[in-house]
């Protein structure tokens, strides 16, 4: 089967988070099913980089106005088309937003240029190469089955939700400028509250609907977690399931990990330390025997940043230390560093992200929060598994599914592998670090969680499968042998 995957952002090449992780792994995964997917990304600075000088496919004279040439090239395991247009992608800053933090203010049309060309090549423009699917990822890509469904282009399409938050809304007056007809501004297309929603046009127009986690494809079906979607979804809850995201084991594994220091498993984890204090060294915090709390994520209200804030003293005030690394709010942001101020030495906060130093922090740091106030899978809490560091997380999402609660049932079955806490609120995290901090104190129950932690599977091979069943049942034409049980699962 060959597969276009329709991204705007993708692993090594260009990541702001999850998306590049799932975007760069699964089309690996899914080679054991006989799935061949090609990528198709912009042509960032770092893209173009990536796949140096390349002669064009094809040339678009006029794509939403923009003379644009469509490259092929590969890194490592990924097949990629680059949608080259330098007006729109040649440019400072991050995919989303300038070197300010702000918006780029055309991401409408720099996100409609990418699915057209999705659209483009799904209805036969590329001599000899034809999708069997399309799959498109949040609302970025997400025009990509509207275009296809104005072309009259029958190809199965299947859109992954990372995150309802994000929909693409803008004014519906730039509905001509993205090449689409009035029609299109329907309740049954991209009309959403007056205005346009690119995700909710993917959302109406797509074959299959899939969430990064079950507990997540049940919660946007609710007022509280459906961001105005709930009610299209609902509607839509027949092509609606979750899949749990799996992880690159070759890349995060701290057996072989070339970013830290000292490599280790679960029967090694004394040499854990090396990368601890190396970890300190990093940051400029004072060495110690207290635990190390990380964060690693966008600092922003829905990641509960401004929770860890508001509870850091709990963990300073008894022997730890703090580590924050990310980007996000400028407000969060702010309040992050000025609490690290008033604890010099114990507390760190770095505002940016690099894949080598986010390596470091699992392997160095004894827990990770997760303070999320909703989180469709998150992977974080993966890769802290693996490396031996105890998820701390709010009970949501995909959070709740893939960490057993240290309670006193999980603690004597031997399965807990980290804290999780409810209600999502500064007084439930605040719980849960004393919980964490009680554990660490007695080293052998601390060595239990580690170790069952890194004992977890979370690779993408279940998961690859739940994907190529859906991707095969589409092709075919059929209902995918797992449907029913994947409904029980939504409802």
């Amino acid at each position: 089967m060959r597969v276009l995957s329709v991204t705007s952002e993708v692993f090594p090449l260009i990541k702001t988070g999850g998306l590049a992780d799932v975007t760069g792994s699964l089309p690996k995964a899914l080679l054991s099913s006989g799935i061949e997917t090609t990528t198709l990304v912009p042509g960032y600075p770092a893209v173009m980089r990536a796949i140096g000088s390349h002669v064009p496919l094809l040339v678009f004279e006029d794509l939403l106005g923009e003379r644009a040439s469509l490259l092929h090239g590969k890194v490592g395991d990924l097949e990629l088309f680059v949608l080259d247009i330098p007006t729109l992608y040649d440019r400072p800053g991050g995919p989303y937003v300038d070197q300010s933090g702000n918006d780029h203010p055309d991401n409408w049309k720099r996100f409609a240029a990418l699915s057209l060309a999705g659209a483009e090549i799904a209805n036969g423009i590329l001599p000899g190469w034809l999708p069997d699917l399309v799959h498109t990822h949040d609302w970025q890509s997400a025009l990509t089955s509207v275009y296809m469904r104005e072309m009259g282009c029958k190809t199965p399409v299947v859109l992954t939700i990372h995150n309802l938050a994000f929909q693409g809304q803008y004014d519906s007056s730039l509905l001509p400028f993205m090449g689409l007809p009035e029609s299109a501004l329907s309740m049954d297309c991209l009309e959403y509250f007056g205005d346009i929603s690119t995700l909710k046009g993917g959302l109406q127009t797509a074959d299959a609907i899939i969430t990064v986690s079950p507990t997540y494809a049940r919660e946007i079906l609710t007022p509280r977690f459906g961001m105005g979607l709930d009610g299209v979804l609902n509607e839509r809850v027949t092509i609606l399931r979750g899949i749990v995201n799996g992880i690159d084991m070759d890349i995060w594994d701290p057996a072989t990990d070339e970013h830290i220091p000292q490599t280790y498993d679960s029967t090694s984890l004394r040499r854990k330390r090396a990368n601890r204090n190396a970890l300190l060294d990093h940051f400029g915090l004072d060495r110690g025997d207290g635990p190390i709390f990380s964060a690693v994520s966008r600092l922003t209200w829905q990641k509960g940043m401004d929770m860890l804030a508001d509870t850091a003293d709990e963990v300073i005030f008894k022997g730890g230390r703090i580590i924050v690394f990310g980007q996000g709010d400028h407000d969060i942001e702010q309040k992050l560093l000025e609490t690290a101020d008033r604890f010099p030495g114990r507390m760190a906060v770095h505002i940016g992200y690099g894949e080598p130093t986010a390596h470091l922090i699992h392997a160095g740091s004894d827990a990770i929060v997760q303070p999320s106030r909703f989180e469709p899978c998150g992977l974080t809490q993966l890769y802290a598994l693996r490396y031996g560091c105890v998820p701390v997380v709010s009970r949501t999402g995909g959070l709740s599914e893939t960490i057993i609660d240290a309670n006193d049932a999980a603690i004597s079955a031997r399965v807990a592998t980290g804290f999780q806490f409810h209600p999502v609120n500064t007084d439930g995290l605040r719980l849960a670090l004393r919980r964490t901090l009680d554990a660490y104190a007695d080293p052998r129950s601390w060595a239990r969680l580690q170790n069952q932690g890194m004992k977890t599977k979370f690779s993408w091979e279940r998961s690859a499968e739940q994907y190529a069943n859906v991707y095969n049942s589409l092709v075919r034409g059929t209902t995918p042998a797992s449907d029913e049980g994947a409904r029980r699962q939504v409802y």
